[in-house]
């Protein structure tokens, strides 16, 4: 760690706040969503702008120190904190500046999706974001970013228009179609592999009606609720999401369920909606029109923080019998009742890109299949990871060899070229660019080309 001279110039020149472990709210501010993450960093830079994140870069090069990067801190991945080393967290940049007129949103770092959210809808805009309003919009959009509006509007990354970047040398770049073109390339689907983004601009969308909400329907009917899944997404409209689930209902047994978002013509997503409502018929029925914002956080609940988490998701071209019958075996033996499999379908305008058009590549009809193994006491753990372990060795063969580098967890590095698939040669290329040494490593890692992985420490 860096000697005590050093970090008290670096207190002296950083306007938001320097935390180290001896300090008041250091614990506190160190932890992140995934209670099984613990670690300790050197320093945490609680950044208040560019400014401080550029110091904190330079004073990480300067004493050879790693880095990692907090956003809203809700990856399961646990890259936003490390040991021994500089935590940079954004999570107190919250500006942002709606620009109505020419439907652009300028947004800092520190914005979880429910703070983007509410500045945008107030002036009856919106943008492509996640489905959790705790995550925060800069891992999200940097990974992809699946959500309720991406049929509609294609992912967050599709929207991303802009960005103000530190990059590792410790400057202040903008990616625009105009200024590093590559760059923003990079942006949209790269993760953090190519610099600190501090601010990003995002197109926006006109804000239309809402219907949204969930179906819930017995366990025992979980076969015939897949295959209803497939069938409803073989021809899915742009203006419709529909997710599926394998969950714990609130009696404490198995239920599975249908989650829909319609957003556009209130007339023809209740017709759109209505075959959906009717099957089963449903235990429950959540169904209605909903503002956009109150839609966004239906989840929130589902992955609360400082519980353990362990994850495993890959895409899924398809949803065969087989399949469903695995997911069904599996998720009847989990040891946690706060466990769930989850089935988001990815069409319309965000299967519509090229691959080679932003750096997330997976672009076609498909599905994104997720086990979100989550428990509440450490004594659980050995359990939970050898259930996930056996889910997924099941699971396996169904899958496309592709995922979703967002709900990625520390899998080794052919799960990271799965994240990034054709793009990744492209990408190790730019990384040799902007970051050839490989100081941004926090991250799902891509190599620069030519060189082998780092120690993440």
């Amino acid at each position: 760690m860096a000697k005590q001279a050093p970090m008290q110039e670096l207190r002296r020149q950083v306007r938001g706040e320097v935390l180290l472990p001896s300090d008041a709210g250091y614990h506190e501010a160190r932890r992140i969503f995934n209670a099984m993450i613990d670690r300790r960093p050197g320093v945490i830079v609680r950044c208040a702008g560019t400014a401080d994140a550029v110091l904190a870069v330079q004073f990480a090069r300067e004493h050879g120190l790693p880095v990692s990067i907090r956003g809203g801190g809700h990856s399961a991945s646990g890259n936003a904190a490390c040991d021994d080393g500089v935590m940079m967290d954004m999570s107190r940049m919250k500006g942002i500046e709606v620009d109505s007129r020419n439907r652009v949103a300028k947004a800092e770092a520190g914005l979880t999706l429910g703070d983007f959210d509410q500045a945008t809808t107030a002036q009856g805009l919106v943008t492509t974001m996640g489905v959790v309003s705790k995550t925060g919009i800069a891992g999200l959009t940097l990974g992809g970013g699946l959500g309720w509006l991406m049929g509609k509007h294609g992912l967050a990354c599709d929207n991303l228009v802009a960005a103000e970047v530190v990059t590792a040398a410790g400057t202040t770049v903008r990616a625009s179609t105009e200024q590093n073109a590559d760059l923003l390339w990079g942006l949209r689907g790269g993760g953090g592999n190519f610099g600190v983004v501090t601010k990003f601009e995002y197109r926006l969308h006109k804000l239309e009606p809402m219907i949204g909400g969930l179906l819930i329907h017995p366990f025992d009917r979980a076969k015939d609720l897949l295959r209803f899944y497939r069938d409803v997404t073989q021809n899915c409209p742009d203006e419709l999401i529909v997710y599926s689930a394998l969950l714990t209902g609130p009696d404490g047994n198995p239920v599975c369920a249908i989650v829909a978002g319609y957003m556009g013509d209130l007339a023809a997503g209740e017709k759109i909606l209505a075959p959906i409502r009717a099957f089963g018929p449903p235990l429950a029925d959540t169904v209605g029109l909903v503002p956009y914002v109150q839609q966004q956080t239906m989840f929130d609940q589902t992955y609360p923080s400082g519980r353990f988490h362990y994850w495993k998701s890959g895409f899924m071209n398809t949803i065969p019998d087989e399949a469903m019958d695995a997911m069904i075996e599996q998720f009847k033996r989990r040891p946690s009742p706060l466990t769930h499999l989850f089935l988001e379908h990815m069409h319309g305008a965000a299967s519509r890109v090229a691959a080679a058009e932003t750096a997330f590549a997976h672009r076609f009809d498909h599905y994104n299949f997720s086990g979100f193994c989550i428990w509440a006491d450490r004594s659980e753990t050995d359990a939970n990871l050898r259930w996930v372990e056996e889910f997924w060795l099941a699971m396996r063969p169904y899958l496309s060899g592709r995922a979703y580098v967002n709900y990625l967890g520390q899998e080794g590095a052919e799960r990271v070229r799965e994240g990034y698939g054709p793009n990744y040669a492209r990408l190790a290329a730019l990384k040799s660019k902007y970051d050839p040494t490989n100081f941004f490593r926090f991250n799902q890692n891509i190599v620069p080309s030519g060189k082998k992985a780092a120690q993440r420490n």
